[in-house]
């Protein structure tokens, strides 16, 4: 690859030394076989552990009220990060985020489980489907639920 057409700044940030740096983190097993784990933006630094989301997004996927979720971090005084999900049940669902918080506490290390589970009737999504992460923020969800509230939509 040699860039991004008429974007100096974003070549340079993912070409270094004739490399294209993907964003992604990955881990060779005992056979040298590449796993990609999850990506670099994507990660959470909480009191000094490395949290992947991915890994939270997969043991909430299990529930079986689970149809949806993401998780981020949110900025933190003490770790830094706090780890938060926000998820969308099934339509016949009537669990709620303490549940799903007990969920992932038994499945996860203590600095891994989220603290929060928002349960959100749906998900910031692309046109092509992807979840806009970057819009999951504690006064976005405040104002997306007033607002869904006031269309009578929820």
């Amino acid at each position: 690859m040699k860039g991004y057409y008429g974007r100096a700044e974003a070549t340079a940030e993912s070409i270094r030394d004739g490399w294209f740096l993907t964003g992604d983190i990955g881990r060779l097993d005992e056979h040298g076989n590449l796993f990609i784990v999850d990506r670099v933006k994507d990660m959470i630094i909480r009191g000094g552990y490395n949290v992947y989301p991915r890994e939270i997004e997969e043991v909430l996927m299990c529930h079986p009220d689970v149809e949806m979720v993401a998780v981020v971090g949110e900025h933190d005084e003490r770790l830094g990060e706090e780890i938060h999900a926000h998820v969308v049940l099934h339509e016949t669902s009537s669990c709620d985020g303490e549940t799903l918080v007990a969920w992932c506490k038994s499945q996860l290390a203590d600095y891994k489980y989220p603290r929060r589970v928002f349960i959100r009737p749906s998900l910031p999504m692309t046109a092509t489907g992807k979840i806009l992460k970057r819009e999951l923020h504690p006064l976005d969800i405040v104002k997306t639920v007033a607002e869904e509230i006031g269309n009578g939509s929820l």
